[in-house]
């Protein structure tokens, strides 16, 4: 073994003194050897290819709880993993790009580009929710909750949009802010009351019948995982959908039921069963009733 002072690796893998010791408080990379007297820390040579290896994954913004667990996997499936996340980050970009365009079209006075409008009915409805006041991380671990909760007790399936899982957003929920977020299944009205004996973790509400104009929006929309940042292009869906009510003076007075009434929504539809490994279509909607409907 070639025993190397901490100095000299930190010299060769082109890391700082201090950035070592960190990785050693947090077991990302221990040195071979710590003196007992002096406490000084000695590196083995062979370590060196970790050590570069962490130097590139900081370089591509990997945290060191996620480098701690790169740096033991098998190369091959840490391989996947670089992949994995390098092609989120693209898509985090293209989307980030999007709306940079978006916002120099509009300071420009242009008329920016737009995701298409839609709009649907959707019947009064029986609801299974679980509901709860989360911060980011919380409201990804909100739907996997729920999706846990139907995987391993499944719900009657009802077909079409309105028979799909959706999750409510009833108020800012950001890196700045924190608030409600209702995840929600639609269950055959005559079984609602039995079915909600069958889950004491979930309440049952009846939804009012109304009316949702939405955007599609592509899978990567959806989260990954609680560093998934589909904000974006939510973001560009509301403001379509924001150009397209103010378009038809859909304004409150004219409106029996706003978005804040019914909480904008992103609902769900995959194309097998439900599983937390799901990437299921999906769509950004406001829903709304009309004074005279």
């Amino acid at each position: 073994m070639e025993e190397i002072s901490i100095g000299e690796f930190a010299r060769r893998s082109r890391l700082s003194v201090k950035a070592l010791r960190l990785y050693d408080e947090l077991d990302v990379l221990a040195p071979a050897r710590v003196d007992a007297n002096s406490g000084y820390r000695y590196y083995d040579a062979a370590q060196l290819k970790d050590a570069r290896l962490i130097a590139m994954l900081r370089q591509l913004d990997f945290p060191l709880a996620a480098v701690k667990e790169l740096v033991a996997s098998d190369p091959s499936e840490a391989a996947g993993r670089i992949a994995l996340r390098w092609r989120e980050v693209e898509t985090e970009h293209d989307a980030r790009r999007d709306l940079a365009n978006y916002l120099i079209n509009q300071l420009n006075g242009r008329k920016p580009d737009m995701y298409e409008v839609n709009t649907r009915d959707i019947p009064e409805r029986s609801l299974l929710c679980l509901k709860r006041h989360v911060d980011e991380q919380g409201a990804w671990a909100l739907g996997k909750e729920f999706i846990a909760i139907l995987r391993e007790r499944p719900l009657p399936k009802m077909e079409g949009r309105e028979g799909a899982m959706f999750s409510i957003y009833w108020g800012e929920v950001s890196a700045d802010s924190d608030g409600p977020v209702e995840w929600c299944k639609p269950v055959p009205t005559v079984e609602a009351e039995t079915l909600a004996l069958q889950y004491p973790e979930l309440s049952l509400r009846t939804e009012r019948a109304h009316q949702e104009a939405y955007v599609a929006l592509p899978n990567d929309a959806i989260p990954a995982g609680p560093g998934g940042n589909p904000a974006v292009q939510w973001q560009l869906a509301s403001e379509s959908l924001q150009a397209w009510a103010g378009e038809r003076g859909m304004i409150e007075g004219n409106l029996d039921a706003t978005p804040e009434d019914l909480g904008v929504r992103i609902t769900y539809l995959s194309s097998g069963s439900v599983a937390e490994a799901s990437a299921p279509y999906c769509d950004f909607a406001v829903p709304f009733a009309l004074a005279n409907a």
